[in-house]
């Protein structure tokens, strides 16, 4: 199976990675730099990780990567990105193309995918508004209420999942200095995690609370000294959460952040109902912290009181917070119950199977 794999990367990361690979690098080291790097790493199949030739990685919303590839291969200058990335299947001769990034990348794309293309799957676990993705195989996510919407929509959906990065074992540490970590968004869009966080944020003067947020640009103006004369209120963080936040993190930097924390702390966004188990959940079960997430649907071995511990709304929150880090030494095995469970089930040769099964079921 010839296999190709396209990711996303965010604006912050892609200024990451820029750090990491300055310009100059050919295609095969900046994409071996970001391999290095694990972002995503939970996503990626286990033949790209293990550097199959017969598989292929790329990521298209990368333009120097990109570039790159574009200079290296002749391709005419000021082809678009969907044409670069039309190209790299092409000359990959792919039979079965795997996309992290479908909204960029919808069914207009996928129609004038090359011959050689016989399966196409993409990752979406998000609604996403009037994207179409009907002209993919499948859709492919983890939370069964998204994929019932996708299904509504006229798409194949089929249930997938995450899967631990090998390097994580590297990265668990017996020393925790960190209580509490939280690393990821705040807004106001998503009330239950914003209300959870700021009560959170208060133990900051008699615990160690790190939170390393992603925020827009307008966040940052909104907050800097200037910007608290503008009229921009609706972008602006509570201040006990803004006094705290430090900017994001991401792969290995994050993995040996979780590594030196006692809890990580998740809360799902509105749009997930009941479904839970975003990567957050694997990355901090994978790198040996503990996981106090909110109640929900979990994926097999998130078990609440035997892997991890559930909250249910922000004062059970705090409550199971105070108990683990007065508690450590006995709570700390509910922790390494959750390591151990999670590398035995949610592995990458697993994942591999799984996908391979359900590219044979199109």
């Amino acid at each position: 199976m010839r296999v190709f794999q396209n990711c996303g990367l965010t604006p912050s990361y892609l200024a990451r990675l820029d750090r990491l690979a300055p310009e100059g690098l050919s295609f095969q080291e900046r994409r071996n730099t970001f391999l290095d790097d694990r972002f995503g790493a939970l996503h990626l199949l286990q033949p790209v990780l293990a550097g199959d030739a017969s598989a292929f990685l790329t990521c298209a919303n990368d333009g120097r990567l990109q570039g790159r590839w574009a200079c290296e291969h002749g391709v005419r200058r000021g082809a678009t990105p969907e044409d670069i990335l039309l190209a790299q299947i092409e000359h990959h001769r792919t039979e079965v193309l795997y996309n992290l990034d479908p909204v960029a990348f919808p069914s207009s794309f996928v129609r004038r995918l090359p011959g050689c293309v016989r399966k196409t799957l993409c990752w979406r676990a998000a609604p996403s508004g009037n994207a179409d993705l009907t002209a993919y195989g499948a859709v492919l996510g983890n939370f069964p209420s998204i994929l019932d919407s996708w299904r509504d929509k006229g798409c194949r959906a089929e249930w997938f999942s995450p899967a631990i990065d090998p390097v994580m074992s590297d990265y668990v540490q017996d020393e925790r200095p960190i209580d509490v970590l939280f690393v990821g968004g705040y807004s106001r869009h998503h009330s239950a995690r914003a209300r959870t966080l700021e009560k959170v944020a208060a133990l900051a003067g008699s615990r160690k609370i790190v939170y390393c947020l992603d925020s827009s640009r307008l966040t940052r103006i909104a907050e800097s000294s200037i910007g608290y004369l503008l009229p921009l209120q609706k972008y602006r963080r509570p201040r006990i959460v803004a006094a705290i936040a430090k900017p994001p993190v991401f792969g290995r930097e994050l993995y040996e952040l979780i590594g030196r924390s006692k809890i990580v702390l998740n809360g799902a966004i509105d749009m997930a109902g009941q479904d839970r188990g975003n990567m957050r959940c694997f990355e901090a079960m994978g790198c040996g912290a503990l996981l106090v997430s909110d109640a929900g649907n979990y994926p097999e071995g998130m078990i609440a009181e035997d892997t991890m511990l559930a909250y249910r709304n922000e004062k059970s929150c705090l409550e199971q917070i105070e108990r683990a880090i007065s508690d450590w030494s006995a709570v700390r095995q509910i922790a390494m119950n959750g390591r151990i469970r999670v590398d035995e089930i949610h592995t990458k040769a697993r994942q591999w199977s799984l996908f391979q099964a359900i590219v044979a079921s199109l």
